[in-house]
Parts: C-alpha cells; structure tokens; sequence
C-alpha cells in the first residue's frame, strides 16, 4: 500500500507507509522499536550496514574541521582515495562526482572526449543492453533504452543503441562506422539481476579492441566489493577503459567515481569536465573509511562465503518452494529470485514479515545484504523468504 506523505514533496516515489528512527548494522529500526532485517541496503548503498562505527567516527570528526572548499583548490583526502583506487583496480586516473548517474555520464563524455582527440571524430555512438540502467538523466535514459523510463521525455537522447544483454554475435552486427563504445553492467541491478558470464565480458574486450572502441562498465551496483572483488568485472582478468561507480563507495553518503586508464584519461583537461561538490572533503573522509574497511584482510573472503551460503539457501528454497521462486541470478551478495507470484506482492510480504527487499525487472526480488552480513542473519533471511512463500502457497 502507498504512503500518504506530504504534498509539498514531488509524487515520484511509490513510498511504503514505513518510517525508520535508526538502523544497527544490517537492521532497520522503527520508533515504535520494530525491527527489520534490511536486505535492501538502500538499493545496494549501506554496504557497511547502517551507522558503521567507523563511518560515523569518521564523519563527525571531519564534520567538525571542514566541509566544503570546491575543486579550485587541492583536497588531501581526495588525491588519497584516488591513490589507493588506483593502487586496487584496472584504473590510473579518478574523477569524483555525487552519484551514479554523474558517473555514468562522465564516462560517457570521455567516451566521446577521447574518440574527438585520439579516434575518430565522427564516432559519437554508444552500444548498450537491452533491460540495463545507467540513471535517471536524459542522457543514461536514452543509455539504457528502456521505454518504461523513457516515455514522456521525447526526443531521446541521440548516441545510443541496445543489443541483448549477453550475445556477441547481436553485438558486433550493430558496430557501425560511427560506434564509439560500449556500456554494459556485468551484472544488471535493475533489469533482473542478470551476471555476465566470464566468456562475456572477456568477449567485450576482445571486440573493442577489434574495431577500436572503448569498454565502459557501469559498475554502480555491483562494484565496491559487492561480488567478493572490489569491482566485478575482474572475475573475467579484463581491463576496461572506463568504470562508473557509486552506492557502495560511500555507504550511505552521496559519492560517485568514474576511473579511468591513462590513455583515455589523457582526453580529459581543466574545463572538460567538473563538478561543484563532487570529492568534498566530507564525502572523501568517507570514502577512505570505506576503503579502510573493504581493503583490510579478510573482507573480500568474507563476502565471498557469505555470497555461497545465501546463493546455497536461495537454491534450497526454489526446490521446496516451485510454485513461488522460480530461479536464482545474480553473484555473491547481488543476487535475486526469479519469481512465478508477482514480485511486487512477495516484496510487501516480505516486509510485513520483517524482510526488507527490492523488485527488480523481470519480476525478480533483488537480494542486497549489506557486505558486513552474517551467517545468521542470512539463515534468518532464508527463513522468513520460504515463510512467504507456504503462506503465498496456502493461499
């Protein structure tokens, strides 16, 4: 049922009747002292769980010395996260923005930036999937393709083509002499909890580098440690050109980054691109507490093993409960049910049972624990999900 909230907010959220006071690691908590295990995370942002003690420390001891200074002048703790996310993945070179959506459409600039410069002028196009999400900006709605989102934004956004998610062969017919790159989520939050395969994504690269096109991954979702490496595309031992990502990286505060190789940061000089708050000494202070804690010893075979246990429950569940939960997808801590009810009604289920989770494209409830979560906490998910599903089923 949808919450009757205050008109003077804009009527673009389908909102539950739920309010929270405070959360605890991977609960959240009502007033009235309910509490809720959150396998939502903010749609895969508290990827700490809530009020980190670290974080918070962290946070209240900058909120205290400095917040804001702009990008006219050096911030320390931004060329200190940009070193350690260079020293940890693919990439040479950061920019820091708010969001993922920003990040998204940086990438897609340096997409074009680098083909003006050091391509082909006249190669503008960019190749994405068929059920992807990039954002909510003119430019990652026409990225993504998706008439749902699109409708009442005419005309789209020119640039922008969709194969199937998954399928080379479709992929390559739709290079053109005006391709530039290609976008692609290794796995797609939104659209259905779907991972690429590692043949897939090494396949990506050996087309770009084919016909002389940059590979741009949107790993907002499920990079920053989500699948057990700090991005999920190096599962495949491929290095991309451009990386958007964001959620994690902050854990709950507005943060988004886009990497990058030298080579095709190289198109990129003072004016090309900016932002006013992106990489604010507060939203940095985070992001090292971030890195702190998903770079220490451990953490990453951590959400690796918790990611087999929950995929272990999920497959238990689909075999008692057929008519309900039809199939699992995604990787380690990203992953989602297929469902036969519809998913909209199991996830207010859910909820009522004291389970948070999020719907998903192709009528899947997206799984999203934060990185932090126990055995027991994913035991007591499993539970609460077959709950559901012999009430759905009695029913």
């Amino acid at each position: 049922m949808a919450a009757t909230v205050t008109p003077a907010l804009m009527n673009t959220y389908a909102r539950s009747e739920l309010a929270f006071e405070r959360g605890e690691g991977a609960y959240l908590i009502t007033a009235d002292g309910r509490r809720y295990l959150d396998f939502a995370s903010g749609i895969a942002v508290t990827a700490l769980g809530h009020c980190h003690p670290h974080l918070v420390k962290t946070l209240a001891e900058q909120a205290g010395k400095l917040w804001h200074v702009s990008n006219l002048y050096r911030i320390p703790d931004q060329e200190r996260l940009a070193d350690r996310l260079v020293a940890n993945s693919f990439a040479d070179q950061v920019f820091f923005g708010n969001s993922g959506a920003e990040a998204v459409e940086c990438g897609l600039k340096l997409i074009r930036k680098w083909q003006d410069d050091f391509g082909d002028p006249k190669r503008y196009r960019v190749i994405g999937c068929e059920g992807s999400f990039h954002g909510r900006t003119l430019a990652t709605l026409a990225a993504a393709g998706n008439e749902k989102y699109l409708k009442g934004y005419a005309p789209d956004v020119d640039g922008f083509d969709q194969v199937p998610f998954g399928n080379l062969n479709e992929l390559r017919q739709k290079i053109g002499p005006e391709t530039a790159g290609i976008l692609v989520e290794p796995v797609q939050g939104e659209g259905g909890m779907r991972a690429g395969s590692v043949e897939y994504l090494r396949g990506l690269r050996q087309v770009c580098d084919e016909y002389g096109l940059l590979l741009m991954f949107d790993e907002v979702q499920a990079g920053m440690g989500r699948t057990g490496k700090l991005f999920a595309h190096e599962w495949a031992g491929i290095t991309p050109d451009i990386v958007a990502t964001a959620k994690g990286i902050g854990a709950g505060f507005p943060m988004g980054a886009c990497l990058a190789t030298n080579r095709v940061a190289a198109a990129f000089g003072p004016g090309n691109h900016g932002t006013t708050f992106g990489g604010n000494p507060l939203a940095m202070a985070v992001g090292n507490a971030v890195l702190d804690v998903m770079l220490a010893p451990g953490f990453m075979e951590h959400v690796v093993a918790m990611g087999d246990r929950l995929a272990g429950k999920l497959d238990d569940l689909i075999q008692r409960h057929p008519a309900v939960y039809a199939e699992r997808r995604g990787k380690d801590l990203i992953q989602g049910l297929k469902c036969h009810l519809p998913n909209t009604d199991l996830v207010e289920k859910l909820r009522g049972a004291g389970l948070l989770t999020v719907g998903a494209g192709d009528n899947v409830i997206r799984l999203l624990p934060p990185l932090i979560i126990s055995e027991t906490e994913i035991d007591l998910a499993a539970r609460l999900l077959g709950d559901v599903a012999a009430e759905a089923k009695a029913a």
